[in-house]
């Protein structure tokens, strides 16, 4: 485990010094730094990242993005900036399985529980905003129908008898 940490951060330190554009995969599986600090649970590295333009929802030649990385690793952290950040949690990777099936099956039952009451909350929400916008449809329809009505209508007449 040590030794795949030391790998890891020697990895990403070479691509940070090759001084490549940040969305450019850096390495031969397609990873960015932005990749290997998810996938590293460097939390504050991968935040830093974000705030330089990094593409949260960018695959590997895995398919996996940043939110695959963090879930297999099971970065609680990483995976709250990633969310925080609008990460794509519906996003498969290249064997089918979404970050909140790759954490399970990695053991981090925690992590899953996250994604999976991350997800509920926005299929809620997404529920919630398309029956508001519904509602805002429908009631500026009614609204159109009535302005049609006569200029005149409702309105009282001055005293110099104009409208």
């Amino acid at each position: 485990m040590l030794q795949q940490q030391g790998d890891e951060l020697y990895s990403l330190s070479t691509l940070m010094e090759c001084g490549g554009a940040v969305n450019s995969p850096g390495d031969d599986l397609g990873q960015t730094p932005a990749h290997l600090a998810a996938h590293g649970g460097q939390a504050f590295f991968l935040l830093w990242q974000l705030q330089t333009g990094v593409d949260i929802n960018q695959q590997d030649l895995f398919g996996e993005t940043l939110i695959h990385k963090a879930a297999r690793c099971g970065s609680l952290e990483c995976l709250s900036v990633l969310v925080a950040r609008d990460a794509r949690l519906d996003v498969c990777n290249k064997e089918g399985f979404t970050a909140e099936a790759l954490a399970l099956s990695g053991g981090f039952e925690e992590c899953a529980r996250y994604l999976e009451a991350v997800k509920h909350t926005q299929d809620i929400f997404s529920r919630a905003h398309s029956s508001m916008q519904d509602f805002k449809d429908t009631t500026a329809g009614t609204k159109r129908g009535l302005c049609n009505v006569s200029a005149a209508y409702g309105k009282r007449r001055r005293s110099d008898g104009l409208l």
